[in-house]
């Protein structure tokens, strides 16, 4: 049987290097990486020790046929959503049409989409499930509200096409060994709290989140694959969601981690404060998605790497 011809857009992607990172060891995979900087993903390839992916500047795309697109292009750094603002839709927007023209040449093709969980609204006072309905101030929208707009008129626009393959997955949350620790993220804030023997600073107020193990979404992938031909939107999920103070506690017991409450401190939060920023759908059962990982168990994996490369 022939692999799965799968092109990969934004290959240097946080979520795009997990991604790489599973599927190149398969020999059911032939992986097809496009970024707009090439000679970044074959660095990352030589640090895999794996040489079996093809890698092209992102202009390339279309040229080959594909089996499978995952859109992985996209502001991944919450400092750089908040500087541009105005690149949110142009962004989303120019390599979606880019896929979608692909697609109209190519019907049998499956487009997977990474969407985000900020589609449903700033509102996640509780967690969201398949009633919930998203909900933006639409006459004083605020900058916080623009990247969650940004993936849901690619949703709306997706579903309108209920003729070609598309779906997007809502990621809520997302870690790897891969992560940037210069990110204001508070898992890379915390690592690199550690590996620079400072303190880290945070609020008394505790969060909930739901992160994903690399492993668990290509395993969603994979189940969308197997399931094809579908048009949908599925929200993400690991095991079990973790809270702030579940992470604070665990990284403090076992790697010494030092850190201080403080109720002065504001936390950048681009696309808004979300107190359960996670999904209690299980939508993805339906095509034979089982995470294997909780969300804690994913962090300690992936961290364990983190310092075992050291």
């Amino acid at each position: 049987m022939k692999p799965v011809r799968v092109a990969l857009l934004g290959a240097t992607s946080h979520i795009a290097k997990g991604l790489i990172a599973c599927w190149t060891p398969r020999k059911d995979r032939e992986l097809l990486l496009y970024a707009r900087s090439p000679e970044r993903v074959r660095e990352f390839l030589m640090q895999l020790g794996k040489s079996q992916a093809e890698v092209f500047p992102i202009d390339a795309f279309g040229k080959e046929k594909y089996d499978v697109v995952v859109n992985c292009v996209g502001i991944g750094s919450p400092q750089k959503l908040k500087e541009n603002l105005e690149d949110i839709f142009r962004i989303t927007s120019c390599f979606d049409v880019l896929i979608l023209d692909y697609l109209a040449g190519h019907p049998q093709t499956l487009y997977i989409n990474m969407s985000s969980g900020a589609a449903y609204g700033a509102d996640f006072s509780q967690p969201v499930d398949e009633q919930s309905q998203a909900q933006f101030n639409v006459n004083n929208l605020k900058a916080e509200e623009f990247y969650g707009i940004a993936k849901l008129h690619a949703e709306a626009r997706h579903r309108a096409l209920p003729g070609l393959n598309i779906v997007d997955l809502r990621i809520f949350g997302y870690f790897s060994r891969y992560i940037d620790l210069d990110e204001k993220f508070l898992l890379s804030e915390i690592i690199s709290c550690l590996k620079n023997k400072l303190t880290l600073v945070t609020t008394p107020v505790d969060i909930w989140r739901d992160y994903l193990h690399p492993h668990d979404l290509v395993s969603l992938i994979d189940a969308c694959i197997t399931d094809c031909p579908l048009n949908a939107a599925y929200d993400a999920y690991s095991s079990k969601e973790v809270s702030k103070f579940e992470i604070l506690e665990f990284f403090a017991a076992t790697f010494g981690l030092e850190y201080e409450i403080d109720k002065s401190y504001q936390s950048l939060a681009v696309t808004g404060q979300k107190s359960r920023y996670y999904s209690a759908g299980r939508k993805a059962q339906r095509i034979g998605y089982v995470p294997a990982f909780t969300s804690i168990e994913g962090i300690k994996a992936e961290t364990s790497a983190i310092f075992a490369a050291r």
